[in-house]
């Protein structure tokens, strides 16, 4: 409840959480609220420019831009969401491992991410796509195998820090069983940090996303998807720019959303980010996040 009283207060997390909310319900209802078949080829309407049967007008095989836009969001918004979920459960499962046993346990499971984060991520999922071929499926495995290693990293440094305090001691000493410690104890107070980490992987999944299937190595045609939309407009840029348009914008609108959120989302649960907010707000140049650096450094 005090997150959301937390968030209510902010406007730019509340439009942001509309514009997410929106496009999800869009996404997975794609059949009710896109008006025409997105894969439809229509070649007299060829370019056709916005009217008011087609709000957003034609590409260059008569299909009706906005309907691609709705259910494009399925493979550029709604994956990624499943393939975080899954990401995110591995490193925190790993993670919690990791941070509360330590020794050889931790080692071996931070030796593996070591090995994982010592590839740059585009080049690993290169790498996948060339074993697996291209694909929408086979990105989306190749992030699945890269994610987990990063979200495990940061929740095992989240867990030691909180697997440190007394109470968490006291609940050993008294027989309490590990599992049920961590269930109790160290799982309700890692959650905003887990939270936090994910809602601000989205936007960069997202972009990346887009990005290969700009360069043709994700969804395949006829079906619909952002970055690919970009790329079969690009021939015609500066003739029809309003092609490359509608596309763009929904990347822009989508990820600054999400990374509006993931920062409102940070403040909200940090008390004293929103002190640190307020005051930044009245007399401080820098963002929230400098005063929180300011605080952690002194």
């Amino acid at each position: 409840m005090r997150i959301l009283r937390n968030l209510s207060r902010d406007r730019l997390a509340t439009i942001s959480l509309l514009i997410i909310a929106v496009t999800i319900i869009a996404g997975i209802f794609a059949p009710l609220f896109a008006p025409f078949d997105p894969n439809e080829i229509n070649m007299s309407l060829r370019y056709a420019s916005p009217s008011w049967g087609h709000l957003l007008g034609n590409d260059h095989l008569g299909r009706c831009i906005l309907s691609r836009i709705i259910y494009g969001i399925r493979p550029s918004v709604l994956w990624v969401l499943v393939v975080l979920f899954i990401s995110v459960l591995v490193g925190a499962i790993l993670g919690f491992l990791a941070g509360y046993f330590r020794g050889k346990i931790d080692a071996i499971i931070m030796r593996t991410c070591d090995t994982m984060l010592s590839f740059p991520g585009y080049v690993m999922a290169l790498a996948v796509i060339g074993i697996l071929g291209v694909g929408l499926e086979n990105i989306l495995i190749a992030f699945a195998l890269i994610k987990w290693a990063w979200f495990a990293r940061v929740i095992r440094t989240s867990v030691m820090q909180y697997a440190e305090l007394d109470y968490v001691k006291f609940s050993k000493a008294t027989g309490i069983s590990d599992f049920k410690i961590i269930f109790k104890h160290i799982v309700p107070v890692t959650f905003s940090d887990i939270a936090v980490i994910s809602s601000g992987s989205i936007g960069s999944m997202i972009l990346q996303i887009s990005g290969f299937s700009f360069l043709g190595l994700g969804i395949q045609a006829p079906n619909p998807e952002w970055g690919m939309m970009l790329n079969e407009a690009r021939e015609v840029m500066f003739t029809r720019p309003e092609l490359m348009l509608a596309p763009g914008l929904a990347i822009v609108i989508v990820v600054s959303a999400f990374n509006f959120l993931s920062d409102s989302l940070q403040v909200a649960l940090d008390p004293k980010l929103v002190i640190s907010k307020n005051k930044y707000k009245e007399n401080s140049p820098y963002s929230a996040v400098k005063v929180r650096e300011k605080e952690v450094a002194n």
